[in-house]
């Protein structure tokens, strides 16, 4: 793999001398030619003179600018761009170091891996690496690169460094017209069934990471050249679209789709919604059951108590009849002795 540039990054006062090679590869992304559609001849872009209108052949190619205020091309040479005061145009000099978040997503342009141009910009070049990694910062600067100056992030990822080149704020549009024009109130629970469907979803498989769109692509050129009918694998049916009436009522059978492509049991949640009624029928049954356990222990109890209360009064009636039968017996012998007293006076 070849460099498609050399510079230096700066880091304070030390100097680390890079090559930067292409971290992405859009050779195998999808492409299509233009054809003639009467005889499917290629049409090609041919460079021609707009002045001659002949064809240009690439040594005769240069380079021009044009003001935003003039309707004029300038030309300029290689030695004009080299000579230009910029200390960007061999030097990346870091500005500042930044949390990796705070750099907009929108301004990430082409990505770079850099790797030391020199045995002796091995130790700066990993010093600098860990330092951003434990520090989880990443560093912010400017480069020349392809004749013109970009912004760039040199970041740690794994062993290596990486560059991503990086638009300028004023590239980046406005949002005009896109907000909805008029104000929407989400309701919470509205906000919590969204978080449930987030937390449904599993993570990237390694077929999540396919290009199906290639591989049908090239089935159907297949197809065509052995003059056959293309054979599909639709997959899964995808859901239509439409507007959305009920936002709730989506947002939970999404929720279930998820789980079924998960292979997750659909009957879990009516088993644990039969296991309610069921836990509050055995919570009727143990109540009932303790209430009827109560009736009987308190008919015993009631029983045991009146029949004690009774065996209290009986011994009670009993004790005072035996003490009147005392009294009376008592009164008699007394009567008794009294009489044989006054018998033997008499005689």
């Amino acid at each position: 793999m070849r460099p498609t540039a050399k510079f230096s990054i700066s880091f304070g006062l030390v100097t680390i001398p890079v090559a930067a090679y292409n971290a992405t590869d859009t050779s195998a992304s999808v492409s299509f030619v233009r054809i003639h559609t009467a005889d499917g001849g290629r049409v090609r872009n041919q460079p021609v003179c707009s002045l001659e209108g002949v064809e240009v052949s690439p040594d005769e190619i240069g380079r021009g600018y044009r003001p935003h205020d003039a309707d004029v091309v300038v030309p300029l040479s290689d030695e004009d761009l080299d000579a230009l005061p910029l200390p960007t145009a061999k030097t990346l000099t870091i500005l500042a170091f930044v949390a990796g978040g705070d750099t907009d997503p929108l301004q990430m342009g082409k990505g770079y891996y850099l790797a030391t141009d020199s045995p002796a910009a091995a130790k700066p070049y990993v010093l600098l690496r860990e330092a951003m990694e434990r520090h989880e910062r990443v560093g912010l600067g400017k480069i020349a690169l392809h004749g013109r100056e970009t912004l760039a992030m040199i970041r740690p990822m794994g062993d290596a460094l990486v560059m991503q080149v990086l638009l300028w704020p004023h590239q980046i549009r406005p949002m005009d017209g896109v907000l909805p024009e008029r104000e929407v109130e989400v309701h919470p629970n509205e906000v919590a069934a969204a978080e449930t469907l987030m937390d449904s979803f599993g993570e990237l498989s390694e077929e999540d990471l396919h290009d199906h769109y290639r591989e049908a692509l090239d089935e159907l050129v297949s197809a065509k050249l052995a003059h056959r009918e293309p054979e599909f694998d639709t997959g899964e049916e995808q859901p239509s679209g439409g507007q959305v009436m009920d936002l709730m009522a989506a947002l939970q059978d999404s929720v279930r789709a998820a789980k079924r492509s998960r292979g997750e049991d659909e009957g879990d949640e009516g088993r644990a919604a039969a296991k309610r009624p069921a836990k509050k029928a055995a919570a009727k049954t143990s109540t009932a059951s303790g209430a009827k356990t109560g009736t009987k222990s308190g008919t015993k109890s009631g029983a045991k108590t009146a029949s004690g209360a009774a065996t209290k009064s009986a011994a009670k009636k009993s004790t005072a009849a035996q003490s009147a039968t005392k009294k009376t017996a008592a009164k008699t012998t007394a009567k008794k002795k009294t009489a044989g007293r006054g018998s033997r006076r008499a005689g």
